[in-house]
């Protein structure tokens, strides 16, 4: 089974990859951009800010990274074990919109869903946060190039997230992202294994 954990950063989503990798053997964990020796290369030439990139390169390697990740990571442990990536499409598409309100999200996922060879995950998990607690997890890190764009920012890519899944035809959750990180837990867990 491949499921993504999404949300807006400082959610709370790889603290929740790590506890399923801790607990559950049958458990492979991995993340988006940077889940393979390639995509660490292109998540820090996304992330760091010291190019400006065009929207086109930018998608293009966000898209290059899914598509290693898939090919490499996912496909073959999915048959057998329950891959767990912290991000995937979603967030992908979301960003793309965000940044780019008149692009075709039906274009955007379908380039996705090529990157993907056409398999989505059959689970999201979507963290849900708010004004207050985005500010306060902020406020205490140093900031990547999407965090430094601000809170408003990330609640519209929270807002178009939640759009996107109910277009879609997979099973998600929504996790309060308030919520102690134990009882997130159970709920996921519930949510993946019952």
């Amino acid at each position: 089974m491949y499921v993504i954990f999404e949300g807006v950063d400082t959610c709370g989503k790889s603290t929740q990859v790590e506890f399923f990798a801790a607990r559950h053997h049958d458990v492979v964990a991995t993340k988006e951009p940077g889940g393979t020796p390639t995509g660490k290369k292109l998540r820090s030439i996304l992330l760091d800010g010291e190019d400006k990139l065009s929207f086109n390169a930018e998608l293009f390697l966000f898209l290059a990274d899914r598509a290693l990740h898939y090919d490499t990571i996912v496909k073959e442990a999915r048959c057998e074990k329950i891959v767990i990536s912290d991000r995937g499409f979603l967030s992908g598409v979301a960003y793309a919109c965000a940044n780019h309100p008149e692009m075709n999200r039906a274009f955007l996922l379908s380039l996705n869903h090529f990157a993907l060879r056409e398999q989505y995950p059959e689970k999201i998990v979507l963290f849900i946060t708010n004004e207050a607690l985005l500010s306060a997890r902020l406020q205490g890190k140093t900031h990547d190039a999407i965090e430094s764009r601000g809170v408003s920012y990330l609640l519209q890519i929270q807002a178009i997230m939640r759009e996107i899944l109910q277009e879609l035809s997979i099973p998600f959750l929504e996790v309060d992202a308030s919520l102690d990180r134990e009882s997130i837990y159970q709920k996921i867990e519930e949510f993946i294994y019952g």
